[in-house]
């Protein structure tokens, strides 16, 4: 642990203390026999429930912690892990925020809720994952092995939604069991689990809360990482604070999407524009696997942000060039055209085109003229090199895999073999660009359970 700053409370420190170290992320089995374990532990307080199924036929656990002291007045709060199958953090920190809250009768009275934890919601998604999650930690072992599902199969982006020209009500089945465990519970607060790849800490929170922001941003730098302060997510976010960003509210977001002239995405709303309908406190934790230190740099680069962003665009439109001439070519050829993998790969390679097509058109803008932070070059230098492995290794493995079921086409074999050597010309060119260190897996736990922890006892009056 790094050294405590007085943002953080005494007893929170004391608190992140009780994390434990860990060797590896934990699958989908090992996540479900744990949760039973916590359950068995403590029969007056945990009961653990079946509350949906996955689309491959997974069932979906929820652990409930209550005890005596509840009533009908004690406010709930859902947990949820994995809602992007390849962020397994949650996983883990779920586990360890039921174990101490069933464990510490002091902790329970001083957050102050009653707890739904969902350690897995996407299952299927993450035995996709589950051949990076005991390392070795390294960029080739999880861009080969990873899998993030298209935009209209994300737990976290398929809630109903209705604004404006917009109306999707096509959620998946586990974005059903949440909805449900949302309208049943009506949490005051929700957390949902979340990690990015390569840089700083940040956080989503669906409101202010001021108090809350100086403990979320002090936490991180305690245990080493810093915040980051390169490029957000998506050019239209909405700052509250250092490193902490507004999360979706659909009208907000629909909003911004108008007014900068672009269409809503091909998915639907998230979880904090759902629960927002029962006024709940949403808070996203994103960290890192792998630190740099110029995230959180905000002195100049050097770079004007237009060129970093041209370079970007330039980067993005040749690998989206070279995944859709792959794809156009072997999408009517395919043994198995509904694999997850094949519809990611697909789905993800010719976005990549259009997210090249944003990115230079926000190079030529008149704010873009002007010089960027270290942070903001570096990040934007670091995305290129993360969607190339990311969204390329897993139409690599799709196309593989078609191999591997015995289809031997000759576009297929050709694109595979020329994806796979362009590929680790890639890995070549991250691993000589960038830094990876890897971050203790105990430092992410703690800077997720910091969070959740810290947002329950602001609610509670407590933090």
């Amino acid at each position: 642990m790094g050294v405590m700053t007085d943002a953080i409370p005494a007893w929170l420190s004391d608190e992140l203390a009780t994390v434990p170290s860990y060797d590896a992320f934990l699958g989908v089995d090992a996540l479900v026999d744990a949760l039973g374990v916590i359950a068995a532990a403590h029969p007056d307080l945990a009961t653990l429930r079946r509350v949906g199924t996955s689309r491959q036929g997974e069932a979906l656990w929820c652990l409930t912690i209550a005890d005596t002291a509840h009533d009908e007045a004690t406010p709930d709060a859902l947990v949820v892990g994995l809602p992007h199958p390849n962020e397994p953090i949650g996983g883990l920190t779920a586990l360890h925020l039921a174990a101490r809250v069933c464990a510490d009768a002091d902790l329970r009275g001083r957050l102050g809720h009653r707890w739904h934890v969902v350690a897995c919601v996407d299952p299927d998604g993450l035995r996709l994952n589950e051949g990076w999650l005991a390392g070795p930690f390294d960029r080739t072992t999880y861009a080969r092995n990873f899998y993030r599902p298209a935009g209209v199969e994300q737990v976290e982006w398929t809630f109903p939604v209705s604004v404006g020209d917009v109306y999707y009500d096509d959620a998946i089945a586990e974005t059903q069991a949440l909805m449900r465990l949302i309208d049943h519970h009506e949490p005051a607060l929700l957390a949902s689990l979340h990690n990015s790849e390569l840089g700083g800490a940040y956080y989503y929170l669906s409101r202010p809360e001021p108090p809350l922001h100086a403990v979320l941003q002090a936490v991180p730098e305690s245990v080493g990482i810093p915040l980051d302060r390169g490029e957000p997510e998506a050019a239209h976010m909405v700052t509250f604070d250092d490193a902490i960003f507004a999360a979706g509210d659909a009208e907000a977001f629909y909003a911004r999407l108008r007014a900068s002239g672009r269409k809503w995405p091909p998915h639907g709303g998230s979880t904090s524009m759902y629960a927002a309908r029962h006024g709940t406190l949403t808070i996203l934790s994103e960290l890192p696997y792998w630190s740099d230190p110029s995230a959180a740099d905000s002195s100049p680069s050097g770079v004007r942000y237009a060129d970093a962003l041209a370079a970007y665009a330039r980067g993005l439109s040749d690998a989206g060039q070279l995944f859709t001439a792959a794809i156009d070519e072997v999408e009517e050829l395919l043994v198995a055209p509904t694999s997850p993998l094949w519809k990611a790969g697909c789905a993800f390679g010719r976005a990549t085109v259009k997210y090249g097509s944003m990115a230079l058109e926000r190079s030529q803008q008149p704010k873009s003229d002007r010089e960027a932070t270290v942070a903001e070059a570096a990040s934007i230098a670091h995305n290129l090199h993360a969607w190339r492995l990311r969204y390329g290794g897993m139409l690599l493995r799709a196309l593989e895999g078609e191999v591997a079921l015995g289809n031997v086409r000759e576009p297929l074999r050709r694109h595979a073999a020329s994806l796979a050597t362009t590929y680790d010309a890639w890995l070549a060119e991250d691993a000589a660009a960038i830094q990876h260190d890897a971050i203790p897996i105990r430092n992410l736990v703690t800077v997720q359970y910091a969070a959740i922890v810290a947002a329950a006892a602001q609610l509670a009056g407590t933090l």
